[in-house]
């Protein structure tokens, strides 16, 4: 009977314990998050390889119980090859930037489920190379400018650790101009307002760390 009482304490003691933990954000709470893609596809019919990766980890600050502010960077490298001649050919696009982001927590879905908005602006590079086999050719470098609007939830696992599920940008813009003389900038603008499937397809898995 003792052991059964002293084993029914410490299931209600775990139980509460469980029940106290916090799950959320607190004013001067640091976080640190990264996204990773990577892929890779070989299709032997056409007898060509495409490999990407891409990473963008960011740090944010939070200034009150449910804003923080940040700043990021992010890499990009996506390589196609053409193994059908004698020689391997190849494209390949590098992308590299950083800026500021701003997010607001506005919903609680329970006590692990954190939904915000975010606002983020950046700056930025890309070239593109060719090789025909032997000789490696560069392209022009072309900078741009973007910022853009998105929202996400925050899954905690733990109270220091999150599962981020970035939806893709409901408003976004960018502007890019290529490095050369007499260039002209070409800008665009998209709003994905009502268009849930879009919201998916470019959704990106990460994780959270608070500290």
């Amino acid at each position: 009977m003792k052991k059964l009482v002293l084993t029914l304490t410490a299931v209600a003691g775990l139980a509460v314990a469980s029940i106290a933990q916090d799950f959320g954000f607190q004013k001067q709470d640091f976080i640190v998050e990264g996204f990773f893609q990577s892929s890779h596809e070989n299709n032997r019919n056409n007898e060509i390889k495409v490999n990407s990766l891409n990473f963008s980890p960011q740090v944010g600050y939070f200034v009150s119980d449910k804003i923080a502010v940040g700043v990021f960077v992010n890499a990009g490298n996506e390589k196609t090859t053409d193994y059908s001649g004698d020689n391997d050919t190849y494209e390949r696009a590098t992308s590299f930037g950083g800026g500021v982001f701003g997010r607001y927590y506005f919903l609680d879905l329970g006590a692990r489920f954190k939904t915000y908005a975010q606002l983020s602006a950046g700056l930025g590079s890309s070239r593109a190379s060719e090789n025909d086999g032997t000789t490696t050719t560069k392209g022009d470098k072309t900078n741009y400018f973007g910022a853009d609007a998105g929202i996400g939830i925050n899954y905690f696992v733990t109270p220091n650790i999150a599962i981020n599920f970035g939806l893709s940008n409901i408003l976004a813009y960018q502007t890019a101009k290529v490095d050369v003389e007499s260039a002209e900038s070409v800008s665009g603008f998209s709003a994905n307002v009502n268009v849930f499937e879009n919201f998916f397809d470019t959704a990106r898995f990460g994780l959270t760390f608070k500290f």
